[in-house]
């Protein structure tokens, strides 16, 4: 991709904003709330300013690239699905048996050679320019109040393992903490990880380059999860048709796309840490401090006229939620490699991804199911989900909420629940321990069940049994009325643990089927997207699910009434000043459903 600016007016409808904006918080916040529109566009902010630093910059900041569905089918070159097709055809190649298959098999393995990134000999186009040795003269985005500084967000991280057989290219946040030193925020399951651990017990510096910019298929395969050892590049080659053109870093051994617009080179010392964060992340939440490597600056250089791609995550819908379907599509037919009796799977963005993940299946033998949640569970990025739903070969289309909500509920019993221990991703925050905690694993692949087995009360009456038992029970809810698991929702003004509150309900067994508690604060009761956001952000299934005598589902902020020992991370929130001048300038729009909608305050 030539030029990433025109080919998104021409494909993207591309939405250019001239006015003078802050790249504290006023750029982001305006990226923030156009990709969540229903209908979202790429923005160019074209007069990026740092009003504390006193700095203009001269190079445009470009936002929301995958801003949509379609948008990202077009980055992609085709449909997600025709590319998995390829995989699949690739993962079942057979010997041919007439001339014809002959041929077709020559064409597709001549494809491959397509695959290979090449490297090319002297400068490439981001080497043109030698930039000063200053971080500060990028236009670096704080995307949230109560970020610990900028970051770099769209960062193209490349990394070499000590022995120079294997490259990486992983996108990890880098937070700026001078002129020259950036938080490398590699989390401990990523390659780039365990290549910096090499480098440590030789105890060696561990050269790195950043890139930022150039065809935005290099962010897609900067996350794309591929197995150890394997060059997200070769996924470029794939899906372009074209080889990956390299040229080598000025100051180590790391070949970067020669058309990125920016490189950062540089190294880490495996000796030297500090503490990065917090920042707003993904999850919704903000991720804590902790203590990371620290990439040292050497180099900077640029195309002529560099654009610094960047992107916002937070509460979804973001962009993420694009980058994110395009992985999922690509990617079912090496799942089913591992899982042959998968037919799709699907994980909503409302579900963070790691957190929620939908799935159906041809089922050919008692616990057929519960095998493969095992099998999720243990193979590669998936080992991170935390709750999996398994339907039949008859579920309703896996992006079809309502219906395949009505058909997990009608099949929901506590039987057909496995709540087990595993990995979880480094950035959960609900479990006792990081990096390990409980997960949950329904079976929704039996028969309906025939009775609802309890009396249905109105949601008033129900409300007031409840208070009658305990007064901090703020509001109730009821979803889904017609299944056999109707759901309960409740807001609690937690002054106890709630599995106190739980202790004390459970006469109420022939009124409830599902019961989810939720804090007062921040909770909406008619938004059911943010809830389920919430419910998943914020259990851990082992501590917080109770099956007897009905299910019971603890989605509060844990504390030290519950016995938590680690510290809760807060909301991610738009500051609602810089909201209201945004605003007044005509460069959001925003009322106040949308703001509830998406729990932007």
């Amino acid at each position: 991709m030539d030029n990433v600016i025109e080919f998104l007016k021409e494909e993207g409808g591309l939405r250019v904003i001239e006015d003078e904006l802050d790249v504290n918080l006023e750029i982001p916040h305006i990226a923030y709330i156009e990709v969540k529109k229903e209908i979202s566009k790429p923005v160019l902010f074209t007069n990026p300013v740092d009003r504390e630093l006193g700095v203009k910059y001269d190079m445009p900041v470009l936002m929301n690239i995958f801003a949509n569905f379609e948008l990202t089918t077009k980055i992609l070159g085709r449909h997600p699905d025709l590319i998995a097709k390829e995989i699949e055809e690739l993962l079942h190649l057979k010997p041919p048996r007439s001339f014809g298959d002959k041929i077709s098999l020559i064409m597709k393995l001549f494809k491959l050679k397509n695959v290979f990134p090449k490297r090319l000999d002297g400068r490439g186009i981001c080497q043109e320019r030698e930039l000063p040795l200053d971080l500060d003269r990028l236009p670096i985005l704080k995307t949230w109040p109560k970020d610990g500084g900028k970051f770099i967000t769209m960062g193209q991280v490349y990394t070499i393992s000590l022995d120079g057989d294997m490259q990486n290219l992983g996108m990890y946040r880098l937070q700026q903490y001078s002129k020259t030193k950036l938080g490398m925020h590699w989390q401990i399951h990523k390659d780039g990880a365990h290549f910096f651990h090499e480098y440590k017990k030789a105890g060696k510096k561990m050269p790195v380059t950043v890139a930022i910019g150039g065809d935005p298929l290099y962010i897609w395969c900067g996350q794309a999860p591929l197995p150890h050892g394997i060059f997200e590049l070769l996924m470029y080659g794939f899906i372009r048709g074209e080889n990956p053109r390299l040229v080598k870093s000025l100051t180590n051994d790391i070949y970067i796309p020669e058309d990125v617009d920016i490189v950062i080179e540089g190294y880490v010392d495996p000796n030297i840490f500090e503490i990065e964060g917090p920042f707003g992340d993904h999850t919704g939440y903000y991720t804590l401090k902790e203590s990371f490597p620290v990439m040292e600056v050497t180099k900077i250089t640029s195309k002529e006229k560099p654009v610094f791609q960047a992107t916002v995550v937070g509460k979804p819908p973001l962009e993420d939620k694009y980058m994110g379907w395009g992985t999922e599509r690509i990617f079912l037919p090496l799942l089913k490699t591992t899982a042959p009796d998968l037919i799709d799977y699907h994980m909503p963005e409302n579900g963070v991804f790691h957190n929620l993940i939908l799935a159906n299946m041809k089922v050919m033998y008692p616990g057929h199911a519960k095998q493969f949640m095992h099998a999720f569970w243990g193979v590669g990025q998936m080992s991170f989900v935390k709750h999996a739903i398994f339907m039949g070969e008859d579920s309703p289309k896996l992006t079809d909420y309502e219906n395949v909500a009505t058909y997990i509920l009608d099949r929901v019993s506590k039987e057909n629940i496995l709540i087990s221990e595993g990995v979880i991703d480094h950035l959960d925050h609900a479990s006792d321990i990081q990096f390990v905690g409980g997960k949950l694993g329904i079976d929704a692949t039996k028969e309906p069940i025939k009775e609802l087995g309890i009396e249905l009360l109105k949601d008033e009456e129900l409300l007031e049994v409840m208070q009658n038992i305990d007064k901090n029970v703020k509001a109730l809810k009821q979803y889904k009325k017609e299944t056999k698991n109707p759901i309960v929702v409740i807001t609690y003004d937690k002054k106890r643990s709630v599995k106190e509150f739980f202790k004390d309900i459970k006469e109420l067994n022939k009124y409830l089927k599902i019961l989810v508690v939720v804090d007062e604060k921040n909770n909406d009761l008619e938004n059911p997207y943010m809830l389920i956001w919430r419910v998943v952000n914020n259990i851990d299934a082992k501590r917080d699910i109770v099956l007897e005598p009905f299910i019971m589902v603890d989605a509060t902020n844990k504390n030290e009434l519950d016995g938590f020992k680690r510290e809760w991370p807060d909301d991610v929130l738009c500051d609602k000043k810089v909201i209201e001048d945004l605003q007044k300038r005509g460069l959001i729009e925003t009322n106040e459903e949308f703001i509830k909608k998406f729990g932007l305050l």
